[in-house]
């Protein structure tokens, strides 16, 4: 069941702390109260998960999230943009924004901390900067020059020179006025040093490390900016509860909760600690005093606390005297992914190219001096059969002195820096290797809890060696799954890995089901879900509707996610498909043009009329004789599109009502008044404040040359020279004209992403209520697989109809296949079919396969997978090529419940992808 909800927007003044006049916010509060019943949607209760990074690579957020989906709530994660602008994205069904995080605050208190005082008045007289003093050094070295020179001409004339007769007195006088000069300069150069230690010894002290003042606000003012920037996105969505991560969102979680409830909203919210932050070594004092008082202030103000494991709720109940022992959760790989995608995931050992006789150690995560794996390193010359796979991101300071080190020691080419896999793989990724390291020193946060790797490596299946850190030494003696050996102690560390590889089969039985289940994400969350309903109340969990969200969800791109905007009621069975709203007053004016392949455009403009009530939208169609006629306001025959009369019409109109435009496949807004290209029209459109957005398809911008030596059945192998060297020449310069641009980006089928780095997927829409059928999928004793290409060469049509008749001349099959027929009639028969057959050519699906899939039937088509995967979908398309095809229609009926279930997974497939509304949230942050 699709649940609707409409989002109410409260414009606030970010960051405002203003004081309001008495009774004023209890006025509102009561006002709000009033209304929420009416004003706050009666869909999924909300959850806002906020955290200070940039959320990629953060695999405890995205499982908090993803679970929270599951369970049934409306969740958005928030987190900062690695860029100066705002970017949106989801995960799955949960919607993702990352904000930009200005340093105002920073420059504000930057200044306050150079405004000078008594001592640097003095120190700094007449020197406001580095500049000042390299002028006044200048000017010291030339009035001594010309005072010097002056000495040298009182003490008179040159040598080879005849002296004038001059009378003693003059003589004396001269003399005295020589050296009281020569005094003088000499003063002034002691002055001038002394001046010049003075003003650098000031510098120093202002360059020096900053000593903190004890408030947080001063000492790192990051905090506030952070505030400034997350709090009103955060307060925007009006959640019913907010989980913020770590001590940088700490101050969000409790401003704007405190802010949310002044305005009648019942948000709670929960506070997060990942680490002990009194334990953690700071770069700086202004930090080490910072965050710990950031935490301290505001802890006590959250409804409830969670926490990483038990050492660490202990302190944190004791250090702020909380009324009750934090939550624990810790981060543990989810138990359903390890193993799902075993087939299909790289093992540690294949990228290091080692047998697997070869003994491979191996250390995953962060890498840093606290990490002590310079023990490894050194281990390594005593274990010459051994090899040490690091599994790290980012090359850092660290990693490469411990590569420099292994170099010394003359075991580089036995340590291997390998990449991080995503999150769900990282234990069938690890599985291959023999022993799991942690080498970590004694600090804080190390001794306290059980690190995430160290789960990781019991799902995969390996043993560990791990440094006498508390929390872990405890639960390896007590588990029995590893060997301990003394922190930083290199003979110990031998010793231990030795014993690990001496009985690692002894080591690996102990990790058993049970212990697993307990170290799993499925285990450690459910706690969290419970809490976020006692915070959230009866009430709103009653709204609760868990949903089918797959753990392996990854971050694609689009603003948004499914199922966000109201569904569009069904249609009756056979009824057009609804129209969108005509150009008219709207404050957002659309124009969709002018390919309007598989009448895309057409559906576009539907989702996005459905999804916006401010938008109106016209869709212009170019046509040709051989066109497939789709829903548009205008058609143009390709030939108008040269008439100067057609071309002034568009031009008032578009120049003269549009405030957006979509290009679509790179088509030209104005017909061809500048030129056959969309780029030729950008300068026109610019001058007019029209915003433009760029939509590829395919062939306009894929890559024949790069696709043909992909793939042994591209289509391009089968267009005649004269085609592949037009469309060579066209799709680059479409990749150019839009890497140039500047301008957003849009695709309709994920394997485009590759061509454009920098665009998003907009998924291509179908009508799903128009093509719905009645009929079930494969009951008939001779199943009707159906076969409609628009243009036989781009589908493999040649090498599917061989294999297609033949079956339907055994019997096994009735086949019909459509070429150039009309929409209507494309409709009705695939309704009418049991089989989808699309393309065998591309590598991804198109149009036809989403209309089979609405329809309820099983699709048959060629997928890279691995492209698919890279957005985070999974289409339920049986996957063949032209050799496989027969088999694949054969184990359709042979399997008809499987066939059954493949037909459902895909209706609802459509549904959530392919509806509009999943498009329309992608497109909206381009239409504001």
């Amino acid at each position: 069941m699709r649940h609707t909800h409409r989002s109410i927007r409260r414009r606030t003044a970010p960051g405002s702390n203003a004081p309001e006049a008495p009774g004023a916010a209890a006025g509102r509060m009561a006002g709000s109260a009033d209304r929420q019943s009416a004003e706050r949607p009666r869909g999924r209760p909300r959850l806002a998960v906020v955290v200070g990074n940039t959320i990629t690579g953060d695999s405890r957020v995205q499982k908090t999230a993803i679970a929270a989906a599951r369970a049934g709530w409306d969740v958005t994660l928030v987190g900062r943009s690695p860029s100066r602008r705002r970017e949106e994205s989801v995960l799955g069904p949960v919607r993702v924004i990352k904000v930009p995080v200005s340093a105002q605050l920073r420059a504000v208190v930057a200044a306050e901390r150079r405004r000078p005082g008594v001592r640097s008045r003095l120190t700094q007289f007449g020197l406001p900067d580095d500049a000042a003093w390299v002028r006044a050094r200048a000017a010291h070295a030339a009035w001594v020059r010309e005072q010097t020179a002056r000495v040298g001409w009182l003490g008179g004339p040159a040598p080879e020179r005849p002296a004038p007769r001059e009378p003693r007195a003059a003589a004396l006088a001269r003399q005295l006025a020589r050296e009281a000069l020569r005094g003088w300069v000499r003063a002034r150069r002691y002055a001038h040093r002394g001046r010049g230690r003075a003003y650098r010894w000031e510098r120093r002290k202002v360059a020096g490390a900053t000593r903190p003042t004890g408030d947080w606000r001063t000492d790192w003012p990051e905090l506030l900016d952070i505030d400034l920037a997350f709090g009103p996105v955060v307060e925007e969505l009006e959640p019913d509860v907010i989980h913020a991560n770590d001590h940088l969102m700490i101050a969000v979680g409790a401003r704007s909760t405190a802010r949310l409830r002044a305005r009648g909203v019942p948000t709670r919210w929960l506070y997060d600690a990942h680490e002990y932050v009194r334990g953690v070594e700071w770069p700086d004092a202004v930090r080490a005093a910072a965050f710990p008082g950031v935490e301290e202030e505001f802890i006590g103000r959250a409804d409830a606390v969670v926490t990483v494991s038990e050492e660490l709720a202990g302190i944190l109940r004791e250090a702020y005297a909380l009324p009750a022992e934090p939550l624990v959760v810790a981060n543990a790989p989810v138990r359903e992914t390890v193993s799902a995608t075993a087939g299909e995931c790289v093992r540690v050992r294949d990228v290091c190219g080692l047998s697997p006789d070869v003994p491979l150690l191996v250390y995953a995560g962060w890498i840093g001096p606290e990490r002590g794996l310079d023990t490894a390193v050194e281990g390594l010359a005593e274990l010459p059969h051994a090899h040490l796979a690091l599994v790290a991101g980012k090359e850092n300071a660290t990693l490469q002195g411990l590569l420099a080190r292994a170099e010394e020691l003359g075991v580089r080419q036995r340590v291997h820096v390998v990449p991080y896999v995503p999150q769900e793989q990282v234990p069938d990724y690890l599985s291959s290797a023999d022993l799991g390291l942690v080498c970590f020193r004694h600090v804080p946060n190390c001794e306290i809890s059980l690190p995430t790797k160290a789960a990781e490596y019991l799902h995969a299946g390996l043993p560990m060696v791990t440094s006498g850190v508390r929390t872990l030494r405890n639960f390896v003696e007590r588990t029995g799954v590893g060997e301990v050996f003394v922190t930083e102690d290199v003979r110990s560390f031998v010793a231990a890995v030795q014993r690990g590889l001496a009985k690692r089969s002894t080591l690996a039985a102990r990790i058993t089901e049970p212990l697993l289940r307990e170290l799993s994400w499925e285990q450690q969350s459910a706690g969290l879900l419970d809490l976020y309903e006692q915070l959230a109340g009866p009430a709103a969990t009653a709204r609760l509707a868990p949903r089918g969200v797959p753990w392996s969800a990854a971050e694609q791109p689009g603003p948004g996610g499914p199922g966000r905007a109201a569904s569009p009621a069904p249609a009756e069975s056979g009824a057009a498909p609804s129209a969108w709203r005509s150009l008219g007053s709207t404050p957002v004016r659309l124009g969709l043009g002018c390919a309007n392949s598989a009448g895309q455009l057409a559906g576009f403009a539907r989702a996005l009329c459905e999804r916006r009530q401010d938008l109106s939208a016209e869709v212009v169609m170019h046509t040709h004789d051989q066109s497939v006629i789709y829903p548009a306001d205008i058609y143009a025959i390709g030939e108008r599109t040269g008439d100067l009369g057609f071309q002034l019409e568009r031009a008032h109109r578009v120049l003269g009502s549009y405030t957006h435009y979509l290009a679509d496949s790179f088509t030209p807004a104005l017909g061809r008044l500048n030129g056959g290209h969309i780029q030729d029209d950008l300068p026109s459109l610019s001058a007019a404040g029209i915003k433009v957005a760029l939509l590829a398809h395919g062939s306009d911008v894929r890559d024949p040359q790069r696709h043909m030596s992909r793939y042994e059945h591209s289509l391009f192998h089968a267009a005649d020279e004269a085609v592949l060297t037009a469309l060579t020449r066209k799709s680059a310069r479409n990749r150019r004209a839009a890497a140039q641009s500047g301008l957003p980006q849009f695709v309709t089928t994920p394997d485009l992403l590759e061509e454009l780095p920098g665009a998003r997927w907009a998924p291509l829409v179908v009508d799903t209520a128009s093509w719905a059928s009645e009929r079930p999928a494969m009951e008939r004793s001779r199943p009707v697989v159906v076969h409609a290409p628009s243009k036989r060469w781009t589908k493999g049509t040649e090498k599917v109809v061989p294999v297609l008749e033949e079956m339907d001349r055994r019997g096994l099959i009735e086949f019909r296949m459509l070429t150039g027929a009309p929409w209507s009639e494309v409709r009705e028969l695939v309704k009418g079919a049991d089989v989808v057959v699309d393309q065998f050519a591309v590598g991804t699906y198109g149009t036809f396969a989403c209309e089979g899939m609405a329809a309820g039937r099983p699709v048959i088509a060629f997928l890279d997978e691995r492209l698919h995967r890279s957005v985070g979908i999974r289409p339920p398309i049986v996957n063949a090529t032209p050799a496989t095809l027969r088999g694949a229609v054969e184990s359709l009926l042979e399997d008809r419940d499987s066939a059954r279930r493949t037909a459902q997974e895909s209706a609802e497939y459509v549904r959530t992808y392919h509806d509009g509304t999943y498009t329309a949230d992608v497109l909206d942050g381009f239409l504001r």
